[in-house]
């Protein structure tokens, strides 16, 4: 009510102004017609013409009516330079400031709300830079200083900043329109005021900030460089390190761009994902689930079967996939693409030159003028004593430990309850181990929301998997007298010491940068925990670029991928253009059984950042198709925002729930709401249809009921009721 108020009154002043002909008075042909008589008023009282001069200069601004400039130069016709400045100076200033908390006031607040994930990187670049753009916006006249007024309301600038940078920045147009408006008389045009000459000084002085922080970028440059000397001709346009996700995205790029690029791999081609993770992880989870179907067969109208695991076998098939997929990321096709590989370990020798050890061979010595750091990240192992004295695996390394075995371990103890460890205890629970998973904090998955976790939670103890949560790890032990062969991990829950028995263990407890032996700290790099780099992902050396699991923030081969082309075109055109790497709308997904997959923000991030929101959550056992496959557990789960159907977030728990979520990242990406999504055709039956519902239950919680109830109404009438 108070917005509304506020808009009746301004747009009864605005009506008044147009009404009353003053948009006529404020023209330049009606100031020169009452120039002598306004003159003749201000000789008689000065300090009340100045007075009610400095008001209505101010309401003008503040409505953004038309007239302005007029108003300049009859300041400077009727009080002179100086005090006509002085006048116009503050005057201008605080009718722009009203403009900007009027605007502020009625429309931040909605504008937000609809473009929030927009408006939050313009805010950051505001908090960062505002004043001085705001300043090289004032100090060029051709821009509308009325919508510089109204579009800045808009951000997060703050008001102080506002009022003394646009008093700062609009005092040189201030003084030419001032002095011009003392031939008021004979001026013919406000055209006419500025030459071009006059206007191109402008420009020059509002792009000299500009030209300016590019100065100083180069100067800090300089110092960075200071203690090297750049090659007069470099080998290469671009120098990859690290062959994963990251990579080879990026040397794919830059060849696709014709640029001259070397790939650097010290291992194998592919990174973790193809060779420790995301392939054979995933590989072994399909055996585990066809194992727990058979099991499970009675659910399907058939016999339950105990299936008879071949491990060698099922190892096996899982190196299968992985050689399978092997040539999508091989140093064949990449030479094909036109891609220079190079097999070794590459070290740089100065933010240009990279010296790479090859096996069986000399070192070799390259030279580039851009550099992408992408040597991925390892599992974290934590300084446990006696950790090593009853040996571990990761996830890295188990490929390869456990392809000797027989049989699956019989007691496999996972440490570590976050997306690696719930999938691989989930999936050894469902081969026969006797799986126990340790985590030190009260709940699994603890980035998801509450329900989600004991979702999975109850998931993996259906499966046989033991969970010990609140659980710290403190030691490994050995066995004592009398119990050769058997393995200990002392755990601490509640103040009291536990020995938990084991055969194999599994250090599953996150992944850390690697930063180690390419000679990063010589050179000054930071590194904290992580490589640390600027919004263009740009580290101490602006020709030096990161991307993939070592820059940190989203450990996700897709992420990587997304990082690796803000990475290559910052590298190969940053003297052009530069872009801010996109973080908004990023999604993943945990694949036990149910998976978890998600985009956006869930509930407990939204409440952490006060973030308003609606949620309307759509059961899977409601699904056709997932009744039909026997799989109808899980649910849809949506954030929007408070009586809109812009999305914030999604969560899907449920059997092909990665493959669901791709629907809500395309809605995200382009801004499109639920009612888009209800009103698509979405094949039945199929799993798809659960995104659909979740929208209707949307559309169901905001019918509009007074609507229906006059619709009720009249299809009474139709029948020939009577109310």
């Amino acid at each position: 009510m108070k917005r509304l108020s506020l808009l009746l009154i301004m747009l009864l002043l605005v009506g008044g102004f147009f009404y009353f002909g003053l948009d006529q008075q404020l023209s330049l042909a009606g100031a020169q017609d009452r120039l002598t008589e306004l003159t003749a008023w201000r000789e008689a009282r000065p300090v009340t013409a100045g007075l009610i001069y400095l008001l209505s200069y101010i309401a003008v601004t503040a409505l953004s009516l038309p007239g302005a400039a007029v108003l300049t130069l009859a300041g400077g016709a009727l009080f002179g330079v100086f005090w006509g400045t002085l006048l116009v100076s503050f005057a201008s200033s605080i009718g722009a400031t009203l403009a900007f908390l009027a605007a502020r006031y009625m429309l931040r607040g909605s504008v937000e709300r609809r473009f929030g994930d927009r408006l939050k990187s313009i805010n950051e670049g505001i908090a960062r830079e505002g004043a001085f753009y705001l300043f090289a916006l004032r100090l060029v006249p051709l821009f509308p200083f009325f919508l510089i007024n109204l579009l800045m309301g808009l951000t997060s600038l703050k008001v102080k900043t506002f009022y003394w940078v646009s008093q700062l920045g609009m005092l040189a147009g201030t003084v030419v329109y001032v002095n011009a408006g003392r031939q008021l008389a004979v001026v013919d045009s406000l055209a006419g005021i500025f030459s071009p000459a006059l206007l191109g000084a402008f420009l020059l002085l509002g792009t000299f900030p500009l030209i300016a922080r590019k100065l100083l970028a180069l100067l800090s440059a300089r110092r960075v460089y200071h203690p090297y000397r750049p090659p007069k001709k470099f080998d290469r346009n671009l120098i990859v390190i690290g062959a994963g996700a990251a990579g080879l995205v990026s040397a794919y790029i830059a060849a696709a761009v014709k640029a001259k690029v070397t790939l650097v791999e010290a291992h194998k081609m592919g990174g973790d994902c193809l060779n420790y993770g995301c392939v054979p992880s995933k590989a072994l989870i399909k055996s585990a689930a066809v194992a727990h179907t058979l099991r499970h067969a009675s659910r399907y109208g058939l016999e339950d079967v105990a299936p008879r695991i071949s491990f060698p076998r099922l190892m096996k098939r899982v190196q299968e996939v992985v050689a399978a997929i092997e040539p999508h990321d091989s140093v064949a096709r990449y030479t094909g693409l036109g891609v220079d590989v190079v097999q070794g370990h590459a070290r740089l020798l100065d933010p240009w030159t990279v010296e790479i050890s090859r096996p069986n061979d000399n070192p070799l010595t390259l030279t580039a003028r851009s550099i992408v750091l992408a040597t991925g990240a390892s599992p974290y192992v934590p300084s446990l004593p006696g950790l090593e004295t009853v040996g571990y695996v990761t996830s890295d390394t188990l490929w390869e430990a456990f392809s000797h075995l027989e049989h699956p371990p019989e007691r496999l103890l996972v440490l570590g309850g976050g997306p690696i460890g719930c999938e691989l205890a989930q999936s050894f629970a469902r081969l026969g181990s006797h799986v126990t998973l340790v985590e030190m904090a009260p709940r699994l998955l603890i980035r998801e929301d509450e329900e989600v976790s004991e979702f999975v939670r109850s998931a993996l103890e259906s499966d046989g998997v033991r969970i010990l949560l609140g659980h710290k790890a403190l030691r490994g032990e050995p066995g004592m007298k009398g119990e050769a062969g058997h393995k200990f991990l002392v755990v601490e829950h509640a103040g009291a010491e536990q020995y938990l028995t084991f055969d194999e263990l599994l250090c599953a407890v996150g992944r850390v940068a690697r930063l180690s032996g390419y000679g990063l700290e010589a050179l000054g790099i930071a590194t904290e925990g992580k490589l640390v780099t600027n919004a263009y992902l740009e580290t101490l050396y602006p020709n030096i670029y990161a991307a993939g699991d070592v820059v940190g923030a989203y450990q996700f081969t897709h992420t990587a991928s997304h990082q690796a082309w803000y990475a290559v075109v910052n590298a190969l055109f940053g003297g052009f253009i530069k872009f801010k790497v996109d973080y908004r709308i990023i999604p993943w997904t945990t694949f036990t059984d149910p998976e978890v997959a998600r985009v956006g923000l869930n509930e407990q991030e939204a409440n952490a950042q006060g973030i308003a929101y609606e949620r309307v959550r759509y059961e899977l056992d409601d699904l056709d198709r997932a009744i039909t496959e026997g799989q109808a557990r899980g649910f849809v789960t949506v954030l929007t925002e408070p009586g809109r159907d812009r999305i914030l977030g999604a969560t899907i728990v449920g059997a092909h729930a990665g493959e669901l979520l791709a629907e809500f990242v395309l809605a995200m990406k382009h801004g499109l709401g639920l009612n888009k999504i209800m009103a698509t055709i979405h094949s039945y039956p199929t799993w798809s249809e659960a995104n659909k519902y979740a929208a209707g239950e949307w559309k169901r919680a905001h019918a509009p009921q007074r609507a229906l109830a006059w619709l009720a109404r009249y299809h009474r009438w139709r029948r020939g009721g009577l109310d």
